[in-house]
């Protein structure tokens, strides 16, 4: 076959465990979309799958830089269709999981980055005003770093991403991609127990690990629970307080998502046990 698979979908809504079994049952390999999982010991606030929860399928896309390191959707998109390229030529099926719609939207449509830095579109985001820079994060799923009224921040931030032009090009395999929908309050309350799980398997060490190692100031730990934790840690809240709060940003992360994916038309859009018997179908 020289088909490649794409799940994709808001957070927690059940991509990494649907992207294993169909994986088991096809002899394929999963390829991260995950802005944050490419980063080095940034584990549980990305939720990569454990090696247990992964059962024995080769993933890709995790680990590739250190914290602190420039690494755009550019850089990612040439990474990623190398690893295609290496597992369909192991007649394998590459399958592509997660929920930065850019990095989705770039293998799907093959888009033409600039590798090197736009310093032209720089200096036009200098002019934009605040609420021009935050509503241009907000529709191109653009993580924005804490300190939001600082237009320096936001703008390392988009230009982090990478750059996008309008030339296109067809991809030399076919495409299947699927997203998973789900009902609103059923993906509040699996944030909620999602949040309280990563509490057990030990975020708060996490942060405190990666804190010491790069500061507060660092860009990634700006970014994900991070910033609530440190308030946690500084006594500002209490522990029920930093679930709630984790939990109404990755709800608001989750909102993003939803709208930036529901505008590829290249998606079908389906509840998750649907999604398993379309994707069956297709590859079968």
């Amino acid at each position: 076959m020289n088909k490649v698979l794409f799940i994709t979908g808001p957070t927690a809504s059940g991509k990494t465990s649907l992207a294993i079994k169909i994986a088991k049952k096809f002899n394929g390999e999963i390829i991260s979309a995950d802005s944050r999982a490419i980063y080095r010991g940034i584990d549980i606030a990305s939720a990569k799958p454990s090696l247990e929860e992964r059962d024995g399928v080769i993933h890709w896309g995790f680990d590739i830089v250190n914290v602190g390191e420039r690494f755009t959707a550019y850089d990612y998109q040439q990474y990623a269709y190398k690893k295609i390229e290496d597992i369909l030529s192991r007649s394998k099926l590459p399958i592509v999981i997660g929920g930065t719609g850019l990095y989705i939207d770039s293998l799907l449509y093959n888009y033409q980055f600039s590798s090197e830095p736009n310093y032209e579109l720089r200096d036009s985001l200098e002019n934009k005003s605040l609420e021009y820079l935050v509503e241009y994060c907000n529709k191109n799923n653009i993580n924005m770093p804490e300190n939001k009224k600082n237009k320096r921040y936001i703008i390392r931030a988009i230009e982090k991403q990478g750059y996008k032009n309008n030339g296109r090009k067809d991809n030399d395999f076919t495409s299947i991609a699927v997203g998973i929908t789900t009902d609103r309050s059923v993906l509040k309350d699996r944030i909620v127990k999602r949040n309280r799980e990563f509490l057990k398997l030990g975020i708060i060490e996490e942060t405190i690990c990666l804190s010491n190692k790069f500061g507060w100031d660092n860009e990634s730990m700006t970014a994900n629970a991070y910033p609530l934790i440190r308030k946690y840690l500084d006594n500002e809240i209490n522990l029920e307080k930093l679930i709630e709060l984790m939990s109404i940003r990755d709800w608001q992360l989750a909102k993003r998502q939803i709208t930036f994916m529901k505008r590829n038309k290249k998606i079908h859009w389906l509840q998750l046990e649907e999604a398993e018997a379309f994707i069956e179908k297709e590859l079968s």
